[in-house]
């Protein structure tokens, strides 16, 4: 299982905002997914989907990883931020936009 933290580490590392979710960004397979990434679509978010229905490795490791029992999962700059209920709520009170912003990453729909 080593393989896979340092698979998910490498991941989470190597773009400044990662969601491991089911499906990918273009095709998400559950609605949490894609609530996801409509709220990152729509604030302009450039940002890496790992699809986490490839393998049950992944799909077992992420949860492992962060210690949170659902999927999806955002990550910013190797920072677990949460999953979809805490995003949309971060989201809808404005705190996503501003905390995107002090990571120093590019919002569209800043607050």
């Amino acid at each position: 299982m080593s393989g896979i933290n340092e698979y998910i580490d490498s991941e989470v590392k190597s773009q400044d905002v990662v969601v491991f979710m089911k499906g990918t960004p273009g095709f998400p397979q559950c609605g949490f997914s894609g609530q996801v990434v409509q709220i990152l679509d729509y604030l302009g978010v450039d940002y890496k989907g790992v699809n986490v229905l490839t393998s049950n490795d992944l799909r077992q490791g992420i949860k492992d990883y962060s210690n949170w029992p659902t999927i999806p999962q955002l990550y910013v700059k190797g920072e677990f931020v949460g999953g979809c209920d805490i995003i949309r709520e971060m989201f809808q009170a404005g705190e996503l936009q501003s905390f995107l912003e002090e990571k120093g990453v590019s919002v569209k729909g800043a607050a």
